[in-house]
């Protein structure tokens, strides 16, 4: 089997030590081995020649401008990709404070989903080798080269993992999709901010997210485990102890999530 991302493998990993042992998760993904082919739905990865490679490079040296601004900062702590940091990262959207522990049938539904979804990305990666934006033009990234730099830029992982976790919390609860998608659509950007990869890797790493959830949707299983991750959401919500994300943090993301950046 394909490599994982190490974003979502590394997330995988920690969701088992939430959960406790390993084969205490249950099974992998949902999807059947051959259900789906992301090659197939995915365009080439561009050459840096190209018109769409020569856009990439173009929008990696502009954004290199936003180095030191609050979107930097946010890229900077988007790199983070343990479960707690991507259940605080959408937090605001959501409108409540969610944690792994108070969300575990929504961790397992996540954990689930991400495999397939990283899978498919990591098919893709192997396939295409492209390689990262600043190993092809100089300019600061924000994460050290050494965590990415023997990696692949196309598409890219950690926004697989985010648009797969923006898109599963909107169908769990479709009146924040707005807010939700919206992170999602920022947490991918910005790992062009971070200069990491490149601007036609993140709208890859949508697409590969989105076509592979679309594929397990009439999994039965996956089915009984969005329906209970929904009653659990709902509870939360409803809760009124639940934490509440701050709301004074949370206005400055969505200024942050809106601002354009080329």
């Amino acid at each position: 089997m394909t490599r994982l991302p190490l974003i979502i493998a590394a997330m995988l990993a920690s969701l088992g030590a939430v959960a406790g042992a390993q084969q205490a998760l249950g099974p992998a993904g949902y999807l059947k081995p051959g259900a789906f082919d992301v090659l197939a739905v995915l365009p080439p990865a561009p050459k840096s020649t190209d018109p769409r490679g020569l856009a990439d490079r173009a929008i990696f040296k502009a954004t290199r401008a936003l180095q030191g601004s609050p979107r930097w900062a946010m890229a900077t702590s988007d790199v983070k990709s343990a479960p707690a940091d991507l259940f605080h990262d959408f937090s605001c959207a959501m409108g409540v404070a969610l944690t792994p522990e108070n969300a575990p049938r929504t961790a397992a539904l996540l954990r689930r989903a991400m495999f397939d979804t990283a899978r498919q990305t990591g098919i893709a990666k192997t396939f295409y080798k492209r390689q990262r934006p600043f190993l092809i033009d100089k300019g600061p990234i924000c994460q050290p080269a050494a965590e990415v730099a023997d990696s692949y830029d196309y598409p890219s992982g950690h926004t697989t993992a985010g648009w797969t976790m923006a898109t599963l919390l909107a169908q769990i609860a479709p009146d924040r999709a707005t807010a939700l998608l919206a992170r999602g659509r920022a947490y991918g950007e910005s790992r062009i901010v971070c200069g990491v990869h490149n601007a036609s890797a993140v709208d890859a790493g949508r697409l590969s997210a989105s076509s592979t959830l679309t594929a397990m949707q009439s999994d039965p299983a996956f089915s009984a485990d969005l329906a209970a991750a929904r009653q659990e959401i709902a509870a939360l919500r409803q809760d009124g102890g639940t934490t509440k994300p701050d709301a004074a943090i949370c206005t400055r993301e969505a200024a942050l999530v809106a601002q354009p950046l080329y």
